[in-house]
This record gives C-alpha cells, sequence and structure tokens, in this order.
C-alpha cells in the first residue's frame, strides 16, 4: 500500500510540474510570470490613449449642452429645445465612452452614480421645482439628476414639444430653467473634478502602479471593467428592463425612458467601448496599442491555448448584430410578450460575461473582487 500512495505522490508532482514552466535550474515558473508582456505599455496606452482623451472629448461636449441651454435659456422656443436635444443625445452618448472608467477620481466622487442613475424620478424632481428647495450634493438625490433627469426635463414634461415648452414658458418658468440648469452644472463640476484629478497626478499614480497584485493598477481596472460590463451594460441597459431578474418586464427601467428612441443607439455605444477598450483602440482613432487582447494573445503563446482574444471579439460583434436588428428597447419590451428578438439579444450580451469573468481572468491570473448578486 506504501508503494502505490507513493506512486501516486509522483505522478501527481510530475502532473502539478507539467501544468507550469521550468528554468533550467528546475525553478518552477507561473506563465503569467514569464510571458513577454509589459503591464506598464498597456497602463500607458489605456491612460494617454483612451482615457484622459475620453474625459477631455466628454468634457467638450458637456460645455457645448451647457452652451445649448444656455441659448434655450435666452429664448426658449422650439427650435433651440431640438437644439439642446441634440447636445444632450451627444454628451450622453459620449458618456457612454467614459461610464466604465469608476476608478481613482471618478470612483471617489461616485461620478456614474451620480450622472446616470435610472429611472429617474420624476416626481422628486417635480417637488424639487415647485419647492425651490435642493440639495443635489446628496446622496439621496441621485435619481433626480444627471443625464436620465435631463431625459425627463427635455421630453418627459408633456406629450409634445408645444407641451415641454409651456412649462419653461408658463408662471414656474423660471424655476424650471434654474432645476434644469443647476442639474447641468452639477455634472459639468463632477466632471471637472474627475478630468482635473487625472490629468494632475493620478494619470502617473495609475501608470506607475503596474504590478500584479489584487490593488495594483491592471488588477483594478480589470475588475472595474467587467463590473461594468455584466452590472451596468448587459443588466442595467437589458436585463433589467427585460424582466431577466425580476419576472417581469419593467419598460420604465429603460435608459432613456422619456426619449423612448435611443436607448439601443446609447447600448450599443456602450458596448463598442467596451470592446475598443478590449482591444487598446486609441479613442476617436483607429490605432491600437497594448492592450488586454495582446495580453492575451501573449499569453496565448507561452500557454498554446485557444485564441480567447478572438473568441472575445467574435462574442461581442454577435451580440452587436443581434441589438443593431432591435428596434429601440421601449418598444420592444411594450409591444411584445414576451420580447422575443430581445430576449435572444440579451442571451449573446450574457455569453460574454463567463468569457471575461472566469476565462480571460483566469489566464492572467487575476482575482474578481466583486460580489456576483445575481448568480452568473
Amino acid at each position: 500500500m506504501k508503494k502505490i500512495i507513493g506512486i501516486l505522490c509522483v505522478l501527481a508532482l510530475v502532473w502539478a510540474c507539467s501544468n507550469d514552466s521550468e528554468t533550467d535550474d528546475g525553478v518552477i515558473v507561473d506563465p503569467v510570470d514569464e510571458v513577454s508582456f509589459e503591464r506598464s505599455a498597456m497602463l500607458i496606452n489605456w491612460a494617454d490613449n483612451i482615457i484622459i482623451p475620453s474625459y477631455e472629448a466628454f468634457t467638450g461636449d458637456l460645455e457645448t449642452l451647457l452652451n445649448s441651454f444656455d441659448t434655450f435659456k435666452a429664448e426658449v422656443n422650439e427650435s433651440n429645445l431640438i437644439a439642446l436635444r441634440a447636445s444632450w443625445l451627444n454628451a450622453y452618448k459620449t458618456w457612454q465612452r467614459v461610464e466604465m472608467f469608476e476608478i481613482g477620481p471618478a470612483e471617489s466622487v461616485g461620478f456614474q452614480l451620480n450622472m446616470n442613475i435610472y429611472p429617474t424620478d420624476n416626481e422628486k424632481i417635480d417637488g424639487f421645482i415647485v419647492d425651490g428647495s435642493y440639495d443635489l450634493s446628496l446622496s439621496s438625490n441621485r435619481s433626480a439628476k444627471g443625464f436620465p433627469a435631463l431625459d425627463y426635463l427635455l421630453n418627459g414634461l408633456g406629450d409634445n414639444d408645444a407641451e415641454i415648452l409651456a412649462f419653461y414658458n408658463g408662471d414656474n418658468k423660471e424655476a424650471y430653467l434654474k432645476y434644469t440648469e443647476d442639474v447641468l452644472l452639477d455634472m459639468q463640476a463632477l466632471t471637472e473634478t474627475v478630468v482635473s484629478d487625472w490629468t494632475n497626478g493620478y494619470r502617473d499614480t495609475f501608470v506607475a502602479n503596474d504590478g500584479s497584485s489584487s490593488t495594483a493598477s491592471v488588477d483594478r481596472m480589470v475588475n472595474d471593467y467587467i463590473f461594468y460590463y455584466e452590472k451596468y451594460l448587459r443588466a442595467g441597459k437589458m436585463g433589467i428592463p427585460l424582466g431577466v431578474f425580476s419576472g417581469s418586464t419593467l419598460p420604465r427601467n429603460v435608459e432613456a425612458y422619456f426619449d423612448g428612441s435611443i436607448s439601443n443607439d446609447l447600448f450599443l455605444e456602450g458596448l463598442a467601448a467596451v470592446q475598443d477598450f478590449f482591444n487598446g483602440k486609441h479613442f476617436n482613432s483607429s490605432t491600437q496599442g497594448e492592450s488586454l487582447a495582446s495580453y492575451l494573445d501573449a499569453l496565448n503563446t507561452v500557454k498554446n491555448e485557444e485564441d480567447l482574444s478572438t473568441l472575445i471579439n467574435d462574442q461581442m460583434n454577435t451580440a452587436k448584430s443581434m441589438v443593431v436588428d432591435l428596434s429601440a428597447f421601449r418598444a420592444e419590451i411594450e409591444d411584445n410578450n414576451p420580447p422575443t428578438n430581445m430576449l435572444l439579444a440579451y442571451d449573446e450580451v450574457q455569453k460574454a460575461v463567463p468569457m471575461l469573468k472566469v476565462d480571460m481572468v483566469s489566464a492572467m491570473s487575476i482575482s474578481i473582487d466583486f460580489v456576483d448578486a445575481d448568480g452568473d
């Protein structure tokens, strides 16, 4: 019996060693440690070519939105309302490019939570406007500000432009204009804080923290990236309105509910941002740098495993094509019982989750640091 146990122990040791690399002096090395890939180069690409340029573009679009509001405020009419909505939509799309970067300065101010919590609480907004007393800095008021609040104020006050304009031209005109302006100024102040912190110190801190521990920049960014894809893009923009987690559809939970026509555009912009980041694509450019995809490719060369970066890109492309073929999310949910086509599209979006959350992080030896609350 002792001989059998001894043989089994030897076999187990041989198997274990075969799953690692061994140097000439017999030292076992994890393939992640020996791969010729510099995390620092990836961090520099992320910071200098993706994150900061995205924030700067968003800052510019937000400034344009504020200018459009000033024009509307000076002369409340239909043409200025339409122009204001166009600026809102343009900034909202650019927001999808920065929403995933909830790390460092953005995490400190709760950027995502203050800018894009939906469904918006339109009853609270109405109450604030009537009372004229509110504090948008309070966490309890996050559902009454940001892009979703503007959606209500620009699209949801009435059934048509004439009814909406009546609020901005009526007896309570100044209160409606003031609240809209306060929401915009709050968004601008938050954005300025985040961008200033990134460009005045945090960028260098982010890049310098290039280790492989759970608190290193790569590990934290990967966790935030996957969290955004799973919880905000997959669940928030699709799964929750579809009723995937509640058992019944919740059309009121669609992003930009009051506009009703742009939820697909916002989702697709968010998905494109996720895929571009995965591939290290520079903001507003076809140039690509070091990325999660190139990191996986380097690991694949060492481990001789499946081409995971291609599988992930293929799955995201499949999800994109399914969503492109849908009507607006609100219409898909309200007009179809069940919303079969949207559910099928959701399934394709979902398929990328285990690829990112299990396969990718396993290859990179990164641990997930957030709790999965919906069983995925």
